[in-house]
């Protein structure tokens, strides 16, 4: 089957991985893992939230910084006009459902709130990375056609080389997972899986 994109000069390249890389952990909150909350019981993002808990391990062990990020809000009157019932409803700060997930909270992790889709949007993550001098970041986190597709947006657009880990990211139904992931390789990011990352970040502890 002809890919028009391709034919036309898309996903000509491959980004790669630079000297120095961070996992970005979008949104692990218990709002999206724990089943009772609205959208806590999706078996798709417990099976990617499992495998981002398995990568973050990799990472410490092989001294690969780590930041993390929840949604949560003061009021209505500083969120955004999300179409999200639960958002709306519940994402305040001292709500139980905006808590990272305990199989990815680590005291070593860099951990903060933000207040838009994006990672980086009005958030201390750029400061965060120039000091460790990050040039690469490694994308995992939900959901995959919302916030996950927001951060990837914003690293690209700050001069990141961009890998988004494909089995580390969820999604509400797999359809939006793979058009996201699908599109974002096409042009910002490479697609690559948690065996591939991890086995760079063990090549790189080893070279240390």
């Amino acid at each position: 089957m002809s890919d028009t994109y391709k034919n036309v000069g898309y996903a000509s390249t491959q980004i790669g991985i630079g000297s120095r890389a961070a996992v970005l952990v979008v949104d692990w909150q218990l709002a999206f893992t724990d089943p009772r909350f609205e959208m806590g019981g999706l078996a798709r993002l417990h099976s990617a939230r499992d495998n981002t808990a398995a990568l973050l391990k990799t990472a410490r062990s092989s001294r690969v910084p780590v930041a993390a990020c929840y949604t949560a809000y003061c009021s209505q009157k500083d969120m955004p006009l999300w179409k999200v019932a639960a958002v709306r409803r519940d994402f305040f700060f001292g709500h139980e459902c905006t808590e990272i997930d305990p199989k990815i909270h680590d005291p070593s992790n860099f951990t903060y709130c933000k207040n838009a889709p994006s990672m980086f949007f009005h958030t201390p993550l750029i400061t965060w990375l120039v000091k460790q001098q990050i040039d690469s970041v490694f994308v995992t986190g939900c959901t995959t056609s919302g916030c996950v597709r927001a951060t990837i947006v914003d690293a690209f657009s700050h001069g990141l080389r961009v890998q988004v880990i494909s089995d580390c990211c969820g999604d509400a139904e797999q359809g939006p997972h793979d058009d996201t992931l699908r599109d974002v390789g096409r042009r910002y990011a490479d697609v690559i899986n948690r065996e591939t990352a991890e086995h760079w970040m063990q090549l790189q502890h080893g070279a240390t």
